[in-house]
C-alpha cells in the first residue's frame, strides 16, 4: 500500500481520496475505519453525580447486575450504554475483549497469569483483576504481539 499526505491550506475540511485497481477486503476495511466515529469523552454516574472521563482513563468495563461500570482510577462509574455498544466507540488498538461481559484497556494491564481451567487471569496496574475467558484469549495474545 502507497500512502501520501497532501497540505493544502486552501481546504476547508479533510479530505481523503482512495486508489485502487478494484474494490476488495482491503478497500473495504479502510473504509470501514475511516468512517469509525470514536467518542472523546464518556460519562458516568457515581453518587448520583454524573463525571465525564476520557476513553483513556477507562481501566476496564463490566457488567455487574445487568449494568455497565467503567473502572478508572478515580472510581467506578455506572453507564447507560450496553457494553457491546461501548465497545464499537472505544479505540481497537487500545480496548480488547476479555469475555462476554469485560473489555479492558491494554494500557491499564500489568501481567497475565493462566489460570487452571484454561483461562486467563488479568492484572491491571491499580491491583484489580479479571478473567479472561478461552474465547478471547486468541485475539488478546495477537493484540499483544501487534498482530490485531
Amino acid at each position: 500500500m502507497k500512502i501520501n499526505v497532501e497540505i493544502d491550506e486552501a481546504l476547508e475540511r479533510l479530505e481523503v481520496l482512495i486508489r485502487a485497481k478494484e474494490w476488495n477486503e482491503e478497500v473495504s476495511l479502510l473504509m470501514e475505519r475511516l468512517q469509525e466515529r470514536r467518542r472523546s469523552y464518556f460519562s458516568g454516574v457515581n453518587d448520583d453525580t454524573r463525571h465525564i472521563f476520557k476513553p483513556e482513563e477507562i481501566l476496564y468495563l463490566y457488567t455487574e447486575n445487568k449494568t455497565v461500570v467503567a473502572r478508572t482510577e478515580d472510581g467506578r462509574y455506572r453507564m447507560k450504554e450496553r457494553l457491546y455498544e461501548l465497545e464499537k466507540e472505544l479505540d481497537p488498538e487500545h480496548f480488547v475483549r476479555l469475555s462476554k461481559s469485560a473489555i479492558a484497556n491494554l494500557d491499564a494491564l500489568q501481567k497475565f497469569e493462566a489460570s487452571f481451567n484454561g483461562t486467563l487471569c488479568v492484572y491491571f496496574k491499580n491491583g484489580e483483576k479479571e478473567y479472561v475467558s478461552r474465547k478471547y484469549v486468541s485475539e488478546i495474545r495477537n493484540k499483544l504481539e501487534g498482530k490485531g
